[in-house]
């Protein structure tokens, strides 16, 4: 029996709950909306006890804004990821689809928890997916990157620990709603040990951020992965940069007294020079697996940067600016083979010409036998693009402009509402933090001169792979190899189109961030469920009750 005809046996007779499990889910998801509307839930939160013990001594899972935009873009990613996989990638291994859900369990745990032991082990979880999901494919680039991945994270996680140990060891608790409230009243002695504890963790988070000079491992792991896993490993840079806006903002915030704002310094220099070695790595790089992977780390170098301002405008505009590069760098890995195979299928007018180390060809082209001349007997590069390069070109110079920041698409967009408020660090509605002066003036110039090496750099890539490419065959391109990119290119101007939407929330959830206090008291308020009265008979209820 083929695998279509077992599906069909198997799946046909369950068909007939369709009509009424469907719109069970669908009103399920309405009433999520719902809930996010409704006034009684402060800024759409939401808390659920999984153990039903009340914070801080049970687990906790909270949704905020910031979380369901989160969730939100890692389902974007990932159903992009795991479509363009079913192509072919899936089976250049054992056990792809298990470690890619494992690898989703452990990102959506990291986006829910409301607590740092739960968050390292949805990190654990996460990582261990990972290492598996690098491996996939074999062959000696990945085991070596693999090691070297394997190796930083497990350093990462050891710091992750220790910096937790030290913050309980002062605190007493790991609830980060009540490490909230526990931080301003932190003892002056031990105000040095609470620093140093949480310089520990953020190193921990700052590794799997990408931050310079932390960063070594990112280009060759992510370049060696296959494409889906590069996709959806871009998404995970942003899990440490998740990790420290969320503990920053509510370790220390406006209310955290002599402890307000610590570490923006560092955040502020390191993303700067995270900025400057990820444009000067794609200015610098051939090959398009290692422009991908500098552009995840340009990108967040730029959102640490930005978030060391500790300004809510600037946040707004950051997390804006999260979901445009997010989708853009996902959308260039997956690109990145396409075309790799494509150059690769086709030949070259002049091999002994193009190398890895000289890759555009000379002035002094010769011709092969049978090629097209024009009228100066010139080799003449052909007229008619194939439907399959022309999606391609179109996709790389869309990804192009989100990553560079150019109109009219989202990453122009986030830059330039970053730069407003940089250049307004007093407006309306603007809150207390690192104010313009020299680091303000840097950063401007940062942004804007990242997105001119970022463009230089991948058009010039674009040109040796598009424009200068002779006697190439059509390239051949699946459905499910071609949807997700246009899913996530079509995401990218959905953000543009309703930019204004988009903003609205982004700065309602940067609001929200820099004002810890309703997420603390929704948080610690939440009472568990009270457990149901037993069932008595009524015989029962009359030898209870004489």
């Amino acid at each position: 029996m083929t695998l279509t005809g077992f599906l069909v046996d198997r799946l046909l007779p369950h068909l007939i709950i369709a009509p009424i499990a469907l719109p069970m889910l669908t009103a399920g998801l309405m009433l999520l909306l719902v809930q996010a509307k409704d006034p009684a839930q402060p800024h759409g939160l939401g808390v659920y006890l999984p153990g039903n013990w009340p914070a801080p001594f049970g687990i906790v899972l909270a949704l905020d804004r910031l979380s369901a935009m989160m969730l939100v873009l890692c389902s974007t990613v990932a159903l992009a990821a795991v479509l363009f996989s079913a192509a072919r990638w899936h089976r250049a291994g054992v056990h792809f689809h298990p470690l890619f859900q494992f690898q989703l369990m452990g990102l959506a745990g990291a986006f829910l928890t409301a607590d740092l032991f739960n968050l390292f082990v949805f990190f654990e979880i996460m990582l261990a997916a990972s290492y598996g999901l690098l491996l996939h494919g074999s062959g000696r680039p990945r085991v070596s990157a693999g090691l070297h991945y394997i190796a930083i994270n497990l350093a990462a996680s050891s710091l992750f620990l220790i910096g937790v140990s030290m913050l309980y060891g002062i605190t007493g608790t790991l609830n980060m709603a009540d490490l909230s409230q526990a931080v301003a009243g932190v003892a002056p002695a031990d105000r040095g040990l609470l620093h140093a504890a949480a310089a520990v963790l953020a190193v921990a988070f700052l590794i799997k951020a990408a931050v310079w000079p932390l960063n070594f491992w990112l280009v060759p792991a992510y370049s060696a992965a296959t494409a889906p896993v590069g996709a959806l490993f871009a998404l995970m840079t942003k899990v440490g940069v998740y990790s420290v806006l969320r503990l920053w903002t509510l370790l220390f915030g406006a209310e955290a007294g002599e402890s307000s704002l610590f570490g923006s310094q560092w955040l502020v220099g390191g993303g700067m020079l995270t900025m400057a070695f990820g444009a000067i790595g794609m200015l610098g790089s051939q090959r398009l697996g290692h422009l991908a992977g500098f552009s995840a780390i340009l990108s967040s170098g730029t959102l640490l940067a930005a978030m060391g301002f500790g300004q809510n405008l600037l946040t707004g505009g950051l997390l804006y600016y999260l979901l445009s590069s997010t989708l853009a760098v996902s959308a260039l890995f997956l690109l990145t083979d396409l075309i790799d195979r494509w150059r690769n299928d086709g030949a070259s007018v002049a091999p002994h010409e193009q190398t890895d180390d000289a890759p555009f060809l000379s002035a002094d082209l010769v011709p092969n036998e049978g090629m097209n001349l024009d009228d100066k007997e010139q080799a003449l590069i052909g007229e008619v693009i194939p439907a399959a390069a022309a999606f391609l070109g179109l996709a790389f110079i869309a990804c192009t402009l989100v990553i560079a920041g150019l109109p009219p698409l989202p990453g122009f967009v986030g830059k330039f509402a970053m730069v407003h408020a940089l250049l307004n660090p007093l407006g309306l509605g603007a809150s207390s933090g690192i104010q313009l002066g020299v680091a303000g003036w840097t950063m401007v110039a940062l942004v804007v001169a990242s997105g001119l090496l970022a463009l230089v750099a991948l058009t010039r890539a674009g040109i040796r792979h598009f424009w200068a490419a002779h006697d190439r065959s059509a390239p051949k391109l699946l459905v499910l190899e071609g949807l997700p990119i246009a899913l996530l290119l079509g995401a990218c101007v959905a953000l543009a189109w309703q930019a204004g939407a988009v903003m609205r929330y982004t700065q309602a959830t940067a609001d929200a961030l820099h004002t810890p206090s309703t997420y603390v008291r929704a948080v610690m308020t939440t009472l568990p469920m009270p457990n149901p009265p037993s069932a008595t008979t009524p015989a029962e209820q009359g030898a209870q009750h004489p």
